[in-house]
């Protein structure tokens, strides 16, 4: 283990090193770090609400491809980025 003598150094200037420190490997941390966005599932219906569509739109749009519905049981859902993924921009 190595061995550091503090000789000349204040406790407030010490902790003052220290701080810079930390706050030097925060920063660093910061700007690598994005927090990952928990998944958003959408109903049918609020699929049909989010675009204003009858829930018959959403079903064709599903046996279409343009929707990538996932099932849990009898129940569907979309994901919120699936959904926006999907989505072309016109005149381009």
């Amino acid at each position: 283990m190595e061995t550091i003598q503090f000789i000349g150094v204040t406790p407030e200037q010490l902790q003052r090193q220290i701080s810079n420190g930390v706050k030097e490997q925060l920063n660093e941390f910061l700007k690598h770090y994005t927090p990952k966005q928990p998944n958003e599932y959408l109903t049918r219906q609020e699929v049909a609400t989010m675009f204003n569509v009858d829930l018959s739109t959403i079903h064709n749009w599903c046996k279409s491809k343009k929707l990538k519905p996932i099932g849990l049981g009898a129940r569907v859902y979309f994901l919120r980025s699936d959904i926006e993924q999907s989505l072309t921009y016109l005149n381009s």
